[in-house]
């Protein structure tokens, strides 16, 4: 718990590359915390110069080792009681930061999931089942750092209970068809050297089998369905990142060995 008398603090931190069209967005919706911290990898589109003429401070780590990486090189830029962790293509709705808000000032030793309300194709897809259940807050001094090439997990340095907000992250994640196929590539690169690095198999007809399965699930179970041509597309796009996956896990065999591309 917090000092009697104390409040405690939020810093929020926001790894960038090239996200000039987004970072304003994202920053506005966390103008709430007490720091806001930029992890930047290099932009040349004006993201810095954004970032600060909106207050955050921006630090530059152009040496990419992987987004668990990014996020560890944070925490030493933010010494607040706690951290919220927040992609460049997000946004806090105002429902979530009163939640936010309300944890931070509970000054409990604890961590907090999230959950998205996707936005793909210029609409919200309001009718899905949210995605998400990620970790996104913690109190400094347990939070240690970050593992993982891709979706990368919290390494906590005691166990903690953890909560879940109900106000959603609004989730900007494929406003384009072209944007889509270049997260596409990005993605199919980083799962495909997570899976090399866990010693798993790859191949055509497994990437088939499996990407027909994530498009059921998505499409149908998720619902979809529901929300007409942007909802078929984004099952789609996350079918096809399955499938290229275990294709390039077969095939691109040194693909792991490559600087990993930020998203």
């Amino acid at each position: 718990m917090a000092d009697a008398g104390k409040r405690p603090t939020l810093g929020i931190a926001v790894l960038t590359l090239n996200e000039a069209q987004r970072i304003e967005a994202c920053l506005r919706s966390a103008a709430f915390a007490d720091r806001v911290v930029v992890i930047d990898s290099g932009s040349d589109d004006g993201t810095r110069e954004i970032a600060r003429r909106l207050g955050a401070r921006v630090e530059l780590y152009t040496e990419w080792q992987g987004f668990a990486v990014q996020r560890t090189r944070a925490l030493m830029h933010l010494d607040t009681d706690f951290v919220f962790f927040l992609d460049a293509d997000e946004e806090i709705t105002p429902a979530l930061q009163a939640e936010i808000e309300a944890a931070v000032a509970s000054g409990q030793d604890a961590a907090w999931r999230v959950w998205w309300d996707e936005v793909a194709f210029g609409r919200a897809l309001t009718r899905m089942k949210p995605r998400g259940g990620i970790q996104r807050l913690f109190r400094r001094a347990t939070l240690e750092r970050f593992e993982g090439v891709v979706h990368e997990a919290p390494v906590l340095r005691h166990a903690v209970p953890v909560h879940g907000f109900r106000a959603r992250l609004r989730h900007h994640s494929r406003p384009t068809v072209y944007g889509s196929l270049r997260k596409l590539a990005q993605y199919v690169q980083l799962g495909a050297a997570k899976r090399a690095q866990q010693g798993k198999k790859g191949g055509v007809w497994r990437g088939l089998v499996m990407g027909q399965l994530v498009f059921l699930r998505v499409y149908l179970f998720q619902r979809a369905f529901l929300c007409g041509g942007p909802g078929f597309l984004y099952a789609l796009f996350i079918a096809l990142e399955t499938f290229f996956r275990y294709a390039a896990l077969r095939y691109d065999p040194h693909d792991g060995e490559r600087p990993l591309a930020q998203r």
